[in-house]
């Protein structure tokens, strides 16, 4: 389908304003939009800054279904991943800030790597595409 993109994926959290600072503060993502929507709810979207791809919706989870799902959002599977032009800065600035890198980087046949996770457990790979 021509036009077509991907604009946002959900992401559950517990609290907005905690997971707001987490993604500009550690990540330095870019706070997009917080449009209050009523009582408790608001429309949160974080993306990594200049990128134009996809944002993360920051969504409140509601009851406990989805509170059990908070930090377990892919089944214990890496389900985010944040590419970089420059491994070795964002490692380094990311490790700085207090950031849990899982494992030391590694060098793939498509990118260097290193699994991350975040304030919630869920886990990210940080990766830089080999070039071709």
């Amino acid at each position: 389908m021509a036009g077509s993109r991907l604009a946002h994926v959900t992401f559950l959290v517990d609290d907005y304003d905690r997971a707001i600072a987490f993604f500009t503060t550690v990540l330095d993502f870019e706070l997009v939009t917080d449009t209050p929507l009523g009582p408790g709810k608001r429309w949160v979207l974080v993306a990594p800054k200049g990128q134009g791809g996809a944002a993360l919706l920051l969504a409140k989870a509601e009851g406990a279904e989805q509170m059990a799902r908070i930090g377990d959002q892919t089944g214990g599977r890496v389900g985010f991943f944040l590419e970089t032009d420059d491994f070795a800065r964002d490692y380094a600035a990311f490790s700085a800030r207090g950031l849990v890198f899982r494992e030391t980087p590694r060098h793939e046949s498509y990118a260097t790597v290193a699994v991350f996770e975040d304030l919630y457990g869920n886990l990210w790979d940080l990766l830089q595409p080999t070039e071709s």
